[in-house]
């Protein structure tokens, strides 16, 4: 390079393709260290994808953590407004709640042990159900044992033993208990294809079949007596109760108080 007024030289350098080359490599080095410092240590890595997601989170976090702060600090004010109330005697010791400032004890409701007044009215409501249930049939005489109702429910449909339908369909609400009829032994206890049980109870020459129970409380082979339950209904499916006597058909509505 020279000075346009007096033609002398006032510095040169030799340009040459390995030189270029360094000068570029070096160039583009330090322009990615520049952007990665200003990446990381500055908040324009705020602007770039991905990045506002997490600070998104980040902001979740903290506010969730500033309330568990916020919490504690109430249940500390707390526990020291008890603490100067005893001091300066203006609640008795015996009227103080405790509270944790470490951890949230949940409020459990203790409830109290039946007194004789209660049991002797369980006992006289239960037995008020159970001769609402029962029944001595004078048009059927080989039932003279009493009949409890399988279910608390509304027949919907009938038994037709010219169509060959020989059970009676009954509705009843979710979680409606399913009970033996009589004194017997569950015979047979199988899963159906909609996920719902056939129960078969077995008491001398007499047999009752349940389809659709929801939920079966009695094992196979169990021992049950009249009135105890022995399944739950799921809500979805209807009852299906056959009676057979030595073989013969028993229509349910003439035999049981619905």
């Amino acid at each position: 390079m020279l000075d346009d007024t007096t033609l002398r030289e006032v510095f040169h350098f030799r340009v040459s393709l390995l030189g270029a080359v360094s000068v570029i490599t070096i160039s583009i080095i330090a322009l990615i260290v520049l952007l990665s410092v200003l990446i990381v240590y500055t908040p324009i890595r705020n602007i770039l994808p991905g990045y506002s997601a997490s600070l998104r989170q980040q902001l979740i976090d903290e506010s969730a953590r500033v309330d568990s702060l916020q919490a504690d600090l109430r249940l500390q004010r707390q526990y020291l407004d008890v603490i100067k109330a005893l001091t300066a005697g203006d609640i008795q010791s015996d009227s103080v709640q405790s509270l944790d400032s470490l951890q949230r004890v949940e409020k459990v409701q203790i409830v109290s042990q039946p007194n004789e007044a209660t049991e002797a009215f369980m006992a006289q409501y239960e037995q008020k159900e159970r001769d609402r249930l029962m029944l001595f049939s004078s048009t059927a005489p080989r039932f003279v044992r009493q009949l409890y109702r399988p279910v608390r429910g509304i027949i919907v449909a009938s038994a037709r033993p010219d169509h060959h339908i020989y059970g009676v369909t009954v509705h009843a609400a979710k979680n409606e208990t399913v009970v033996a009829t009589t004194r017997g032994t569950l015979v047979s206890v199988e899963r159906l294809m909609d996920d719902t049980y056939a129960v078969t109870l077995q008491h001398g020459d007499m047999m009752t079949s349940y389809r659709h129970v929801g939920h079966v409380l009695k094992p196979q082979g169990a021992k049950v007596e009249a009135g105890e339950s022995i399944g739950l209904m799921d809500g979805e499916h209807d009852l299906v109760v056959e009676l057979w006597d030595a073989g013969q058909f028993v229509n349910p509505e003439e035999v049981i108080v619905w």
